[in-house]
């Protein structure tokens, strides 16, 4: 029987989804133009750190506590297993956009925009810098996931920084205090630094912690281009591509791809803005290009 508690809060801790990443955007600030990116500073003074942690919202907070609470090693898995059946219902792409819309929380003070209009601005930053259209197109989709929570899946387990689960956890991971209510630190193989993995192993070996990275990765894995794919997959990964940890356990194919999830995140954070996109002068031209890279329906 599930631990799991029956509360409101529980569910829902966040005001909205948009909260997670206004976090991020604190925490990892937008680098100059000029200046190459780096996972971490070598030559950063202590009392240049910020307390992200002390600082963020309560709600935040409770998301987090929430989150590294209950994805635990065992969770992942059945959530694995009760969502990767692709059995809820049949959608193409621009339906599955729609879908998403309804995602809407008109609570949400900092913004109007629709997650349907969020995802046109991120694809139209990608557009208008010259990327591939394979690139422009994982913009467009990449938070198409977040409909786990319209299938009735809590905040925490659909957005979140995502980590392995089965091995040690990270002290790069936010929050990192937040795992001693975890069942898994009860676990001695859990608990190691390789856990049940093996050295160099990939992270298509790996459980990470289970949101909507992993789901739309699943729906969409025969369709895209191995780089656009490890975008959306590993995009919330923050403690890999954005700290530098667990490198251990990636393998040479994964420290090259993440080249391109670097070059995603910035356009995935730092593209939300208040001009609002046209939805239907830009929809013909986003239709041909779903067309081209995906079939009509899809299973999710």
């Amino acid at each position: 029987m599930s631990d799991l508690p029956n509360t409101t809060n529980f569910n829902a801790p966040l005001r909205n989804l948009e909260e997670w990443e206004e976090f991020l955007m604190e925490r990892y600030p937008k680098p100059p133009a000029d200046i190459p990116f780096q996972a971490t500073d070598p030559n950063k003074k202590p009392e240049q750190f910020r307390n992200y942690e002390a600082t963020a919202r309560p709600t935040v907070r409770e998301f987090y506590r929430l989150n590294h609470r209950y994805q635990t090693f065992d969770f992942v898995r059945s959530k694995k297993s009760e969502f990767l059946s692709l059995d809820r219902r049949k959608m193409g792409i621009w339906e599955a956009m729609e879908f998403l819309n309804t995602l809407v929380d008109d609570s949400d003070p900092d913004t109007d925009l629709s997650q349907l209009e969020h995802l046109l601005q991120t694809a139209e930053q990608i557009r208008r810098d010259g990327h591939p259209r394979w690139f422009i197109l994982t913009g467009l989709i990449h938070d198409l996931g977040k409909i786990l929570c319209l299938f009735g899946e809590p905040q925490w387990a659909v957005v979140g920084d995502t980590f392995p689960v089965g091995c040690a956890w990270s002290d790069k991971i936010v929050f990192h205090e937040f795992f001693a209510d975890n069942p898994d630190k009860h676990e001695p193989k859990y608990q190691t630094r390789l856990g049940v993995y093996e050295a160099g192993a990939g992270l298509d070996q790996l459980h990470l912690s289970w949101g909507h990275d992993e789901y739309l990765y699943h729906v969409v894995k025969e369709y895209l281009p191995e780089e656009g794919l490890y975008m959306i997959r590993y995009h919330s990964f923050y403690p890999g591509h954005r700290e530098g940890a667990y490198g251990h356990l990636m393998n040479e194919h994964d420290q090259a791809l993440f080249d391109w999830v670097r070059a995603f995140n910035s356009y995935d954070l730092y593209t939300k803005n208040h001009q609002r996109p046209s939805v239907k002068e830009l929809r013909p031209f986003y239709e041909e290009l779903i067309a081209e890279y995906f079939p009509a329906r899809l299973r999710w």
